[in-house]
């Protein structure tokens, strides 16, 4: 098959940001199909002119539009309103590249944001095959129940490019059971969606990866917790940082968080610890998957938070499926699969979002029962295997990408 994939935060592993994309295209180019992927441009590369360009990035043809960013963390950084622009404008921008590229047999399109499906829709009624669209996160849900969506003409339209796009996509992927039961609610027919989470780097992450020169650049911390990704106003970290407060308040001298990324609230987070004086916290700028993995082997204990909405439990987080392939126990503060999945397999603990008191309380508990933490840690390598492992789920993708193709050759 040749697979027209779009994705606007299309990344590799020397940049930052979630991998999946990159990797699951691999995975179709090593199972004998063609990618052309067309995403934002790399703005950290020279531009010679025009309003795309043409690359090939381990065998998968990347056709960069100049339009958007291709830097999650980046919008994180800017106002609601910038980032609807950039969104827009990338969409409107990729409508000539997907015209113009070899036909393909399918075309995969992967939110967020919600608005490649613009260019997905017309690529699929152009090239005359059938649109495979990828959920990532709740849009326009999420937005509104965290305010930053108001205008009722914007919901309005946001709410009917939702349900465009979900009947025009012969299958829809969503990455977590909440998000399945959410395109249900927008009327789509169960049979339409499969659940495909995001998966685990078993080879990147690894519990015998080294992260010892972390640990000494760190000040050799007794015990290290680590939040790692973007600090915008879905993960309010601030729960964080009132965390630190009180275990600072505490006298848990052994313990130090570190927060590692960018994003909007970073700069007011840096701020607060300023201001509260707190000697448990470093941040540490955005990193390359490669080096975030090397931090992460450094850490004992994991974090995985959002901000205390219901939408956000339906979250598929990156962050957390990296820290189970690195054998790392994890805490999660969401309500629903994620609170399941780590109570279950007993590879972490369950904090009450917005609660910094209950944060800090299971912080305290993984340092200070260190057998419970290790075989937290052995369970969460062990799940990784078995659910999430990478290859397997990039196949049952393929499965699905092939099965849209072969319903539209009956047709």
């Amino acid at each position: 098959m040749h697979i027209l994939y779009l994705h606007q935060y299309f990344t590799t592993r020397t940049g930052v940001g979630g991998t999946r994309s990159y990797e699951f295209a691999r995975f179709f180019i090593q199972q004998g199909h063609r990618v052309t992927m067309v995403t934002a441009a790399n703005r950290q590369e020279p531009w010679s002119g025009g309003l795309w360009r043409r690359r090939v990035v381990d065998g998968i043809n990347v056709v960069e539009v100049r339009a958007g960013y291709a830097d999650y963390s980046r919008g994180t950084a800017i106002s609601y309103g910038q980032r609807i622009i950039a969104f827009l404008l990338f969409a409107l921008a990729s409508l000539i590249a997907v015209v113009r590229v070899e036909r393909p047999d399918v075309v995969f399109a992967t939110s967020t944001p919600l608005t490649i499906g613009i260019p997905g829709m017309l690529a699929s009624r152009w090239h005359r095959v059938p649109l495979v669209f990828e959920v990532r996160d709740l849009w326009p849900e999420a937005p509104i129940q965290m305010g930053v969506l108001r205008h009722p003409l914007l919901i309005l339209a946001a709410r009917w490019l939702e349900r465009a796009i979900y009947r025009r996509s012969q299958h829809i992927i969503a990455l977590s059971p909440g998000m399945r039961q959410g395109v249900i609610d927008a009327g789509v027919a169960p049979e339409k969606i499969s659940v495909i989470p995001n998966a685990a780097d078993l080879d990147l992450f690894h519990p015998q990866r080294g992260g010892r020169h972390w640990r000494q650049q760190l000040g050799n911390p007794p015990f290290l917790v680590l939040y790692f990704g973007t600090m915008g106003e879905a993960n309010d970290l601030s729960q964080v940082i009132e965390a630190a407060r009180v275990l600072q308040h505490q006298g848990r001298n052994d313990i130090l968080i570190v927060l590692a990324g960018q994003g909007r609230q970073r700069s007011w987070l840096e701020e607060q610890s300023r201001h509260y004086g707190l000697r448990n916290v470093r941040f540490l700028d955005p990193l390359s998957k490669a080096e975030v993995a090397d931090l992460v082997a450094a850490a004992d204990v994991c974090l995985t938070i959002f901000k205390a909405i219901s939408v956000l439990a339906t979250c598929s987080p990156n962050k957390l499926f990296d820290s189970l392939a690195a054998g790392k126990p994890v805490i999660v503060n969401t309500p629903g699969w994620l609170q399941h999945l780590v109570t279950e397999h007993q590879c972490g603990r369950y904090a009450r979002a917005g609660d910094p008191a209950d944060l800090a309380a299971q912080i305290v508990y993984m340092c200070d029962h260190p057998e419970f933490t290790r075989q937290a840690g052995r369970n969460a390598r062990l799940l990784a295997e078995q659910r999430f492992d990478r290859r397997r789920l990039a196949s049952e993708v393929l499965a699905v990408l092939g099965a849209a193709v072969y319903q539209e050759l009956r047709v």
